[in-house]
Parts: structure tokens; sequence; C-alpha cells
């Protein structure tokens, strides 16, 4: 009888989930801002910015600790789903040659102006912001790895929504999404290290791990899944047994990159990356994917994310407001302006320089993510976790607007049909 009742409240918290990121996701699409930050600005308004204000006993109920606890797998499921679908549609063509190259120096240029900016700020407010027992190299590092942050998933969507994730200029700023966030992930690892009383070299085997299996999986496991791609080409479609092994390699790969420190996410992207380019195999695995990911499981993760964010400290004459501003400056300026700038410099305009430092700065996603593993390991405290979240979305609500004032909608077919690799001299045709 208790798991039946423990059943109707996560049937109700999920139902309260879904209705409230649907309606909040067509909002921000009416005012031209991807569904996606609609669907966070949902998450924080069923916590207690609006909910646990109005009805702090209806959020109670709807909320407790244990349906907590299975809304964070749940949303890592879906997560980890998710980042298999990006990797799977990514073109492996933009992943290539000069087109890494590219991306690895613009990630650098996302990565270390932010971190210094970030770890700049956390030196700043060390004595209000940290966690007690935190030391200030420790908490510099936190901040600094989580604003040198790009959004991958969240940068997907928007892209895929936009219809420019496989463009150059798309796959380009993709790439180069994944490379921060990898390199997020690494500082993260030392950072937990460090904090668990071990020592920056604990992380080593985090970084070999992750390695080891990305070079297996994307060498012998892409030459498996090739022979499945060439199945599937001959009876155009899959069937419920290979769907059964996808799905199974998928987790273990979710299990074992969780395992080892890097977060299952990941896992699921270099599944996805192995899969073959093949239509079909893209077709199948949309379809019966998709939808369930984006509509329930990802949004669920905001909401989670929403009940963790403490709003108090940002009434009036609230002691955040001057943090949030410095925090929300460095963001910005450290993505915005290294971006800018190496796009610029690699021969592109600066439309497509400005277009690109804009889109670098969507980072909510694994913003929310990396704070959540922080508020685990007990290195966030709430304030800082409610200013990192209003980063979060408001420099991700930028992105786009950003874009389009940088490549209007009459100028940005030109722009993205710009080859990857431009000449020495400025393209012709460019705006």
């Amino acid at each position: 009888m208790n798991q039946i009742h423990f059943a109707l409240r996560v049937f109700a918290a999920l139902a309260v989930v879904l209705a409230a990121t649907t309606v909040c996701g067509r909002i921000a699409m009416l005012v031209k801002q991807p569904r996606v930050v609609g669907e966070m600005v949902a998450g924080v308004l069923l916590g207690p910015a609006l909910l646990g204000a109005v009805a702090p006993g209806v959020q109670a109920q709807l909320f407790p600790s244990d349906v907590k606890d299975t809304l964070y797998v749940l949303s890592t499921i879906g997560l980890t789903f998710y980042m298999f679908l990006v990797g799977s549609s990514l073109d492996h063509g933009l992943t290539g040659g000069s087109n890494m190259r590219r991306a690895s120096v613009l990630a650098v240029s996302g990565i270390v102006p932010t971190f210094i900016l970030g770890a700049g700020a956390a030196a700043l407010f060390f004595g209000s912001l940290s966690p007690e027992g935190s030391t200030r190299w420790e908490f510099m590092l936190f901040v600094g790895g989580a604003l040198s942050i790009t959004a991958f998933p969240m940068l997907a969507r928007i892209l895929q929504e936009r219809g420019i994730a496989n463009t150059p200029i798309g796959g380009l700023t993709l790439v180069a999404a994944a490379i921060d966030d990898a390199a997020a992930w690494v500082i993260l690892a030392v950072v937990i290290a460090v904090a668990a009383a071990g020592s920056p070299f604990d992380a080593l085997t985090t970084v070999a791990g992750a390695a080891v299996f990305a070079v297996l999986m994307l060498t012998v496991g892409r030459n498996l899944f090739a022979r499945l791609g060439r199945r599937v080409e001959r009876e155009g479609r899959v069937s419920r047994d290979m769907m059964a092994v996808i799905l199974f390699v998928v987790l273990l790969a979710g299990w074992f990159t969780d395992y080892i420190g890097v977060f299952s996410v990941f896992g699921g992207f270099i599944v996805g990356l192995a899969m073959p380019q093949s239509a079909v195999v893209r077709r199948e695995l949309e379809t019966r994917l998709t939808d369930l990911n984006s509509i329930l499981l990802l949004p669920v993760f905001f909401a989670f994310s929403g009940l963790n964010t403490q709003v108090s400290g940002f009434g009036a004459g609230g002691a955040l407001w001057w943090p949030l501003a410095v925090i929300m400056a460095a963001a910005f300026a450290g993505k915005y302006l290294g971006c800018a700038a190496v796009v610029r410099a690699q021969g592109f305009p600066w439309r497509y320089a400005s277009a690109v430092g804009g889109l670098m700065n969507a980072r909510g996603l694994m913003v929310l993510i990396f704070i959540n593993i922080g508020l685990a390991h007990g290195m966030v405290t709430p304030e800082l976790f409610a200013i990192l979240v209003a980063v979060a979305i408001v420099t991700t609500a930028a992105a786009m607007p950003i874009y389009r004032a940088s490549l209007p909608d009459h100028v940005e077919r030109t722009a993205t049909a710009v080859a990857p690799a431009p000449p020495p001299v400025p393209t012709p045709n460019a705006p």
C-alpha cells in the first residue's frame, strides 16, 4: 500500500512538472526564446520562488524528499539518452581535421578568460558565499569551472530548434561546447578529489578512464555499430532486439562514466558519436526516443534544480544582488569576448564572431548539473546555488537575441552556408 501511495505521489509530481514546463515553454516561444528557457524558468517557479512562497504546503506535499530523489533518477536517465541522441545526430564531418582544430581553439578561448574572471569573482566573495570548511582555492576552482561551461545539450537543442545544428557555424560551436564541458568536468573532478581530502592526482583515474572509454567506443564500438547500421539499412528499420542492444549500451556507458566521476551524460554522448551515420538509424532513434526525453524527462531536471533554488536573498535590499551582478558580468564577458575575438581572428566577419560568442554563452543545463553535483558534495551554499541558477537562465536567454541581432533572418542563410575553414581573405558575400 505504501508503494502504491508513493507511486501516486510521483505521478502527481510528474504531471505538475509536465504542465508547468509545457506552458512556460510555449510562453518562451511566443516571446521568441527557445522552449528550453521557459522550461528552466518553470523549474524555478516550482521551487521557493513561487510555489513555495504562495503555497508552501502544496509544494511540500508535491515534492517531498523521496519524490525529489525519484525525479533526480528519472532526469539523469533522460539527460543521458538526450545526449545520446545529440551525439548520434552530429555530423562526423564537423568533428575532424581543421574543424576540430578550430573548435579546440574556440573552446580554449571560452574557457580560459571565463575561468580567470570567475575565479577572481569567487575570491572576491569567498567570505560571504563559500561553504563552511571550503578553502579559497577550492572555491575559486569550483566557481571558475562552473562559469566556464557551455551547456552542450542545451546549445544542441537551441541549434536544432533553429535548424542550424549541422551548419558550419552550428557544428563549430557545438564541438567547441563539448570540449568546454569536458574540461569543466575535469575541473570538477579535481575539486571533488581535493575536497574529499585527496589530491588533484586522484582525478587522473577519472580522466584516464574517460579517455580509454572514449577511444574504445569510437574505434571498436563504432565498428560494431557499423554492422548494425548496415543491417538496419537492409531492413529499413531498427528491430526490437536491435533497439534493446542500443539502449543497453547507452545505460551501461552511463553507468560507467558516472561510476568513474565524469557523469552519465558523457557516456551517452560518446555512444551516440559511435552510432553509424545512417539516415534510417537516425530517423528510428529520433522517432522512438525524442518525445519522451524532450517533453517529460528533460524538464524533470529543471524542476529538480528549481526545487533547490532559494531566492530569499534577492528581495528588496537583498545581499545577493551585488555578487550576482559581478559573477554575471564575469560569465558573460569571458565567453562572449573570448570566443568572438578568436572567431574573428580565424577569418570570419564580426557578424559571425558575435553570433558564436552569443551562442557559447548558453550554459544553462550543464551549469545546473555542475552545481547540483557540487551541492551533493557540500561545495555550494544555497546563496551561490541561487546566483548560478540565475546566471544559467539569463546567459542562456541572451544567446538567441544576440544571435539574431548578429545574423538577422535575411542573412542567416548566407551566414550558415559559409565554409567552416574560410579562406585567408574575407568571404565576398559576407554581410
